[in-house]
């Protein structure tokens, strides 16, 4: 099964993502911790900072468990 990933996420998209309310993702970003980039007349995550937030992604991480 292929999925299609975004390079960037609405905020909505952005906290389901990261397991937290839309809202605490828009108070990051008023505060200035959580990085926006402008598309289309609005503001999105960049999938980069999704990745840092959260880390390698489980089967890249050296701990990770192969069931071979």
């Amino acid at each position: 099964m292929r999925t299609s990933l975004s390079s960037s996420y609405s905020v909505r998209q952005a906290a389901w993502i990261l397991g937290v309310a839309p809202s605490a993702v828009s108070r990051s970003i008023r505060l200035g911790t959580l990085r926006t980039v402008g598309r289309h007349g609005r503001r999105v995550v960049p999938a980069s900072v999704l990745v840092k937030l959260l880390g390698e992604p489980l089967e890249n991480s050296p701990g990770a468990r192969h069931d071979d």
